[in-house]
């Protein structure tokens, strides 16, 4: 076989023959056609049914690709993995196909997408390379996939988002009959012309310097200090107490890396994972100072040092099958895991279904549990350790600030919104004026104090507000991906040294890149993740010889997340999240200063009276969460992986159940048992738990099945499981099961045992749920008969309200510290 080759007919059979042999099949395509994938269907299958590692990426650009062809895709077989890229109508063309085996690999790119005449007869020229033509560029293709793959602009396909995507498809086209002259036609001009685009999340690839480190002081003898002692505590407690994954939240500056570095000491085989290379190099250093007697390796697309005691690996690299089992299972005794972006959440799933570490330690600095909902699943909800910068500000282990909200009367509901981010060229019309350029300058003239890094929104407007700074005098550089003037590091030096009095960025600043001698942080961008705003604005919290405080200077206006991103700022935050309103202008800690103007007050107020009702809010995030799973979500999974606090449907709807009914997400039979039996879900969902007794005891009954769950049970007979539940895990001992009674109760007495299930929870729970149970004649008894026909519904609900309740119930919470 050549090594390569020009493919211009029957593209199909060179698939067909690859498929058949290839271990990765990884296909990346702009649309996707039934035809096209009916003549793939039986070869995926062949391969997946073999454990093939199959990846399959196509878009939504035009609205070509055909709703029957994505129903066609995820019918194939369960293991293949599919995703659809939501172009927002920006040009995504790509058409590549990359296998995969043992003896080598092999890529072809090209023009032909996935549907018949593209695969047999039709007029296409496709490349085809052999892996050993060049191995660098085949590794960097299989990576630059996988970013792609997981990309914040694609989701899974499963069966709610390809119903959500015909019903876009039948509008789209009615809107657009004829699309197919349209799309032919644009085609064939943009392959033959192609447009130079900036990427849309620059940054991407970083100047490769030495940057400083998140946690840039020396260390001495690298020991724990400030909030590092007490999260440190606190891990080595849960790791004690029998937990084996746990969370901590710390603060931007604060040293989240290094405590990591710190709790690793402990074990033997270590594994980082992370989704950016920048963020990998810096931990490495980071482990090797605090644990230089170790081996450290990377592995990602270039090295695969995998043997190394602490491996720092690429998510993209470890979500190819092959990468993850060239390791065992319980290769590694700790796994740590960066906060990372949503879209990528399903991979690190897999990777860590894998392993079988001793402990899964995630770090985030995210505060609020709705943007790093990720990495708390992962973590079964555990928070092992939680600071936010305010408190950290409050304690002395970060600059205070002084914030200045200043009016942008730009009209940010006329751009454009892409799901996550304004339309970039909408965005750009308003903000490359000079009139605007005028008032940021003017504003930050007034507030400044001598290093500033400005947070902006894309490289155009970072060139042209460096440009009409410099035009007035001031020494400024626009750093990011595209600057080949000036590397990040002699930036950064120049910044320090006051040669400089600004730097604009993008992202380069959001991840673990200090400069802790700047005090002015100058955002002149419409805050989209709440996430990123935290991060920079750690980016100026540094503590620093001579830096009293730090001033930030924000532009508010009227775009998303404006009235909400203040909150981060409030001493009062978990205070004003119970009530039903709160003050525009939060509460800072004494040592901080926040002015608002008062048009930008006046805004906030608006906003805040225009904010989504709470009803709706919930259903919009259960509806998110449904279309992520790709079916009705559990109510442990709504805790640990919703946007919302789950505990806010029991409070608005009586259960979670009592949602779904609103929400008219129950069948007729469903709705039938719900109607029924509705002050028994009420009941297992608000009876006061001060300890699991109650839960654990229902679990109990619930162990029996869906016929015999509802059926009496004595203490006798609830004794062994309830004995067996409350001693096999040390936290449950510790927090449920290590009073002066129950102590006397770890060796197991089931006599003993039985007395205190009849006394607690038997009698008080009969006592107290209006009638639904009896406890008589040393017998527990629901009161309620159910038909034979509503059994295992009625079974499921309760099982998951009573795994709800217990999950909770024994989650790692250490909340903020007082």
């Amino acid at each position: 076989m050549s090594k390569v080759e020009l493919i211009s007919r029957r593209l199909l059979d060179k698939l067909q023959e690859q498929m058949s042999r290839s271990s990765t099949i990884y296909i990346l395509t702009s649309f996707a056609m039934k035809s096209g994938v009916r003549l793939l269907k039986d070869s995926l299958r062949a391969a997946a049914e073999r454990g093939a590692d199959i990846k399959i990426c196509v878009g939504d650009y035009l609205f070509v690709t055909q709703p029957e062809a994505l129903r066609e895709l995820i019918s194939i077989h369960p293991d293949i993995e599919v995703r659809l890229y939501r172009s927002e109508g920006i040009s995504f063309h790509p058409k590549a196909y990359l296998f995969e085996d043992t003896e080598g690999g092999y890529f072809i790119v090209g023009s032909s997408n996935l549907s018949r005449s593209a695969l047999t007869d039709g007029v296409e020229w496709n490349l085809g390379l052999d892996k050993s033509v060049d191995e660098d560029v085949f590794a960097e293709a299989m990576e630059q996939f996988l970013k792609l793959f997981y990309a914040p602009e694609t989701v899974p396909v499963n069966a709610e988002t390809a119903a959500d995507y015909e019903k876009q498809h039948q509008d789209y086209h009615q809107r657009h009959p004829n699309l197919a002259r349209i799309w032919a036609e644009n085609e064939e001009i943009e392959l033959m012309l192609p447009t130079e685009t900036e990427k849309k999340q620059e940054g991407e690839t970083a100047d490769k310097v030495d940057v400083v480190h998140e946690t840039a002081a020396p260390y001495g003898t690298i020991q724990p200090r400030f909030a590092q002692v007490e999260a440190l505590e606190r891990l080595e407690a849960a790791y004690e107490e029998g937990y084996d994954k746990a969370m901590v939240v710390m603060a931007t500056g604060l040293g989240k890396t290094y405590l990591a570095a710190f709790f690793a000491r402990r074990f033997s085989r270590v594994l980082f994972i992370a989704h950016r290379e920048e963020i990998l190099r810096q931990a490495k250093q980071s482990f090797e100072r605090v644990i230089p007697d170790r081996t450290a390796g990377l592995y990602d697309g270039n090295q695969k040092e995998g043997n190394a005691d602490m491996v720092f690996a690429s998510i993209f690299t470890l979500s190819m099958k092959k990468h993850l089992h060239s390791f065992r299972p319980d290769a590694f005794d700790l796994i740590i895991v960066d906060e990372f972006h949503h879209a990528a959440a399903r991979s690190y799933e897999r990777v860590l279904c894998y392993f079988q570490p001793k402990f899964l330690l995630g770090i985030t600095a995210t505060p609020d549990r709705s943007d790093n909902k990720d990495v708390y699943a992962l973590c079964d909800g555990n928070v092992a350790y939680r600071i936010d910068f305010i408190e950290a500000v409050q304690r002395g282990w970060l600059a205070p600030f002084h914030y200045y909200g200043v009016y942008d009367d730009t009209d940010y509901s006329q751009i454009k919104w892409l799901g996550n981010r304004y339309d970039e060229e909408e965005l750009l019309q308003v903000q490359l004026r000079e009139e605007v350029a005028e008032k940021i300058l003017r504003a930050w003239e007034k507030y400044k104090k001598t290093r500033t890094l400005v947070f902006c929104s894309s490289i155009r407007q970072a060139d042209f507000l460096s440009q009409y700074f410099q035009r007035h005098g001031y020494r400024t550089v626009s750093l990011h991906s595209k600057q080949t003037a000036i590397s990040r590091k002699q930036a950064i030096a120049m910044l320090e040294r006051r040669e400089l009095d600004a730097i604009f960025t993008v992202d380069l600043f959001n991840e673990g890149v200090d400069i802790p001698s700047v005090d002015t942080l100058l955002f002149v961008r419409p805050t989209e993740s709440l996430t990123v705003f935290t991060q920079q604005v750690g980016r100026g919290l540094r503590l620093y010889k001579g830096k009293d405080y730090c001033v930030i200077i924000d532009l508010i206006g009227n775009y998303r997340n404006a009235d909400v991103k203040l909150r981060l700022f409030d001493t009062r935050r978990e205070e004003t999240k119970k009530t039903a309103r709160e003050s525009v202008v939060p509460t800072v800690p004494e040592t901080c200063e926040l002015h608002l103007d008062i048009q930008a007050i006046h805004l906030l107020e608006e906003m805040q009276k225009k904010r989504q009702p709470r009803k709706e809010r919930l259903l919009a995030d259960y509806r998110e969460l449904k279309q992520e799973l790709g079916r009705r979500p559990t109510y442990l999974e709504l805790h640990l992986q919703g946007r919302s606090e789950a505990a806010e449907y029991k409070q608005e709807f009586g259960s979670y159940v009592g949602f779904l009914y609103w929400a008219g997400e129950l069948s007729e039979l469903e709705k039938e048992v719900f109607l029924k039996h509705e002050p028994w879900l009420v009941e297992v969902e608000r009876t006061v738990m001060s300890k699991s007794y109650k839960m654990v005891v229902l679990k109990a009954m619930l162990e029996r099945g869906p016929s015999g769950w509802h059926q009496p049970i004595t203490p006798q007979e609830a004794a062994p499981f309830f004995h067996r539940y409350l001693t096999e895990k040390e936290y449950r001992k510790r927090i449920d099961f290590s009073d002066g009674e129950t102590k006397r109760l770890w060796e197991y007495d089931q006599e003993k045992v039985s007395r205190l299930i009849a006394r607690m929870p038997m009698t008080k729970w009969s006592g107290s749920s209006n009638g639904l149970i009896s406890f008589e004649n040393n017998v527990f008894a629901l009161q309620f008969s159910i038909a034979r026909e509503h059994e295992e519904i009625l079974y499921n609900w309760t099982k998951e309200i009573c795994e709800y309740r217990l999950h909770v119930y024994f989650e790692k919470k250490e909340g903020l510290m007082n």
